[in-house]
């Protein structure tokens, strides 16, 4: 039995690599570190463009600690906490735990900065108003 997908229309064309992306990022979610995503205010009348923050609960983390990039359409941001071996511990509750968080960008998202506060760690992103595209394709006849 084939497997059908959303991408598997005619009318999508090109749309394999993002549905593989899809496919990964869905098998790597395990939950951690918890994230909001949240729309912040814009004033269309001025013309700003939309703006989104996403807030990861990264308490235990440095700024050493956390690393955030973007690659192709992708915005990865990882956290490496390094074991203290001096340390003693009577009871280990917390543990020194790696992550990985992948979020899909849509074209054109720009990401504006990232602060770390009171362990949480806020990555900024504009979406600017696309620019409609008209291209006049000539045909041509061959006989």
């Amino acid at each position: 039995m084939s497997r059908t997908t959303p991408f598997a229309s005619p009318l999508l064309l090109g749309f394999d690599t993002m549905e593989k992306t899809l496919e990964r990022i869905s098998k790597a979610s395990d939950g951690y570190p918890p994230y909001n995503i949240e729309r912040m205010r814009a004033d269309r009348v001025s013309g700003e463009p939309e703006r989104l923050r996403i807030t990861l609960a990264v308490a235990g983390f440095s700024e050493n600690e956390l690393d955030i990039t973007t690659e192709e359409n992708q915005l990865l941001i990882r956290g490496r906490q390094v074991e203290h071996e001096e340390r003693d511990y009577l009871y280990r509750g917390i543990a020194a735990r790696q992550f990985q968080r992948v979020f899909v960008l849509a074209d054109g998202m720009q990401v504006l900065g990232a602060v770390l506060k009171n362990g949480l760690l806020s990555v900024d992103l504009i979406r600017p108003e696309a620019d409609r595209m008209v291209k006049k394709i000539n045909i041509s006849v061959s006989q």
